[in-house]
């Protein structure tokens, strides 16, 4: 894998911060800390980086305070704050499409602003609708959930690169990464692989927060650097999960209902690509995995593994909408035991290839879609031919030892 280096790196803004205007007061995280978000230490300084500039944020339900207000409403309502436009990406701005769609365009109910879509828009046609909504600075506030393939990263891409080719600036308020951000984990994106579900070659759990994304994009992949600022977090710790963070979780998707589900879907939804249910239309996606045929072979074979931290147990269930809808399938459901020992990306890996030895109906996606969410040819191929978790593991590591050692020139937190 080869990545190209700048020299220019992104700025980070040291916005001080001890309480947090027109939000509630931040709760006390794990050990004493108090975890404050990008937007808190944006509105505790009184939006000073927004100055004097028209304002457009990037959002999605997810850009909540911690009382649970959304922060184009309370923005809105605060005169320090010239908040003219907003920018939904796949699901909408106030989150009511469904995976593959979006909201269009239309003007806010709540506060009249008018809502441009940013759905499958990049390039000079994204630099368009930036351009005109009369906007000085475009805001980005979304939280992510620790997958490549989960699209809002490349929103965040693509808005950067737009901004970019419009002549706007950029900020970026950082959240938690749900799932940690301790390792990178998975396969490396090739990059003749890229699509809106992995722009560029990062790995599939990517172990970073959507500052050090942005930081990131700046630094190796866009054509030429945006005027980037980042307002980070304060009171945050690679190591922790969400639950530390004392923050509301809002399904940052439809399918995204927990931050359990998060902790999974790096590794399970590779199932996307076969013609197994990923768990769509049921009340725990990503976690119950199935099809017409498969009984307790399944799980008996996950479990004779002995992945750390996990557990599978035979289930069944009929999805409500999406793969085999209205008809009971049978398979596994994912119980994460040990969180700290799971590794989402090895199980993924694990349950395919235990799939395909004792179900004889599996079969990848006649699209090959597989080999976009996993980035190459490589773990279909490899799997197809018998390999077993452990060397299909070892056949990425070069690589992700390879983008580990940039992704670390990149990391703001310890």
């Amino acid at each position: 894998m080869t990545l190209s280096r700048r020299t220019l790196f992104a700025t980070t803004a040291a916005v001080a911060a001890t309480t947090t205007a027109g939000t509630a007061q931040a709760a006390p995280a794990r050990g004493g800390r108090t975890l404050r978000t990008g937007f808190e230490r944006l509105a505790a300084d009184g939006y000073a980086p927004l100055d004097g500039q028209r304002v457009g944020v990037v959002t999605n339900p997810t850009g909540i305070t911690r009382d649970a207000r959304h922060i184009v409403d309370v923005m809105h309502s605060d005169d320090r704050v010239d908040l003219v436009a907003v920018f939904g990406p796949e699901h909408g701005f106030r989150g009511t499409a469904q995976a593959g769609g979006s909201e269009g365009r239309y003007d806010d109910p709540a506060t009249g602003l008018p809502v441009y879509d940013t759905y499958l828009k990049s390039g000079q046609p994204l630099a368009d609708v930036f351009t005109a909504s009369g906007v000085d600075t475009v805001v980005f506030d979304i939280q992510d959930v620790g997958a490549r393939f989960y699209t809002y990263i490349w929103t965040l891409f693509d808005c950067m690169e737009a901004a970019r080719l419009a002549g706007k600036r950029f900020v970026v308020l950082d959240r938690p990464n749900p799932v940690t951000g301790r390792a990178a984990l998975g396969p490396v994106l090739h990059k003749e692989f890229a699509t809106f579900v992995g722009r560029q070659p990062i790995a599939q759990a990517h172990g970073m927060t959507v500052a050090e994304l942005a930081r990131l994009f700046n630094g190796e992949f866009l054509t030429a650097p945006v005027p980037l600022e980042t307002v980070t977090m304060t009171g945050w710790k690679r190591s922790e999960f969400y639950d530390a963070s004392g923050l509301p979780w809002v399904p940052p998707s439809p399918n995204m209902p927990t931050p359990e589900t998060a902790l999974v879907y790096s590794g399970t939804c590779l199932f996307e690509g076969t013609n197994l249910s990923e768990g769509r239309g049921t009340t725990r996606p990503f976690e119950l995995l199935g099809a017409e045929g498969v009984d307790g072979r399944w799980a008996a074979a996950a479990n004779a593994l002995g992945l750390p931290g996990v557990r599978f147990r035979e289930a069944y269930f009929a999805p409500t909408f999406s793969k085999f809808q209205g008809r009971t399938v049978g398979g596994v459901q994912i119980h994460v035991q040990d969180r700290e020992a799971y590794d989402p990306v090895r199980t993924g890996i694990a349950l395919l290839v235990t799939a395909k030895r004792v179900w004889d109906g599996f079969a990848w996606r006649s699209d090959n879609w597989i080999d976009k969410l996993t980035g190459s040819t490589q773990v279909r191929t490899m799997i197809d031919a018998g390999a077993d978790t452990d060397e299909v593991v070892a056949a990425w590591q070069q690589e992700l030892a390879a983008f580990r050692g940039i992704r670390r020139q990149y990391l703001i937190y310890r």
